[in-house]
């Protein structure tokens, strides 16, 4: 039921990854948008704001709708990403048994009411409470990776751009349709910018150069490895990538 992927395609697609990430998320982001903020604010109508002082007319109508539509749009992602998130790390509980699966929507609804309870208590509170677990969930799975990487540090070559680029050329449509499903590594970055105000800029940077970038380079990169000396494991490489 599962395609076996190559050396080549593994290589192409982390290396995708890998400059999707650099690109998209460290350099537009954290190093560009993050400049533009609003009196230490982030977020589409922060932007908004910037982009419409001084003027006046027709183009500043533009400018706020064309901000509005980008607060839908945010407002959109923040819906649907807490249930995808929350379901996803919980459809693992299926690799164990899957008599658990009928439990993983039940579970989800239970994660997200507790969420939505003590969220009311502040940034400052779910910082406090989030930081430690947050952390140690980036350490865990960039040692896995790790593990992964040491025992095929051929995978490395992936940070090669080169590779990218031969697997957009020898699969141009394919890819076009593979960056739907690449782009789930990316999304969750706009609120490096939207939550600036809470956190601020140079602690953002660091958090993501120090922690978060490394950690879930390593946590791809040895899913790859793992690929390739176990192709079978592409039926969820993610929760395979633990020892077992």
């Amino acid at each position: 039921a599962y395609g076996q992927p190559g050396a080549e395609q593994v290589y192409g697609v982390l290396s995708l990854l890998f400059w999707l990430l650099t690109l998209v998320v460290s350099i537009k982001y954290v190093t560009v948008v993050l400049r533009l903020d609003n009196k230490g604010e982030g977020g589409t109508l922060a932007l908004m704001e910037l982009a419409a002082r001084g003027i006046q007319g027709p183009r500043r109508q533009i400018i706020v709708v064309l901000g509005l539509i980008g607060a839908a749009l945010f407002y959109g992602d923040s819906i649907i990403t807490p249930a995808i998130s929350v379901m996803s790390a919980l459809e693992g509980i299926g690799m164990v048994s899957h008599v658990l699966d009928p439990w993983v929507v039940p579970l989800s609804l239970g994660v997200l009411l507790a969420l939505f309870l003590i969220q009311s208590h502040g940034t400052g509170t779910m910082g406090k409470l989030f930081g430690p677990i947050m952390l140690t969930w980036f350490l865990v799975l960039g040692c896995l990776g790790l593990w992964r990487v040491i025992e095929h540090p051929q995978v490395l070559m992936a940070l090669d751009p080169r590779w990218a680029v031969a697997f957009i050329a020898e699969a141009p449509w394919q890819t076009f349709l593979l960056l739907g499903a690449l782009v789930l590594a990316l999304t969750g970055a706009e609120a490096l910018y939207a939550d600036m105000g809470h956190f601020g800029r140079p602690l953002i940077r660091k958090a993501w150069f120090m922690i978060v970038m490394p950690c879930l380079v390593l946590c791809y990169f040895g899913q790859g490895a793992l690929l390739i000396s176990d192709p079978s494991a592409i039926r969820n490489p993610f929760f395979f990538l633990a020892p077992t």
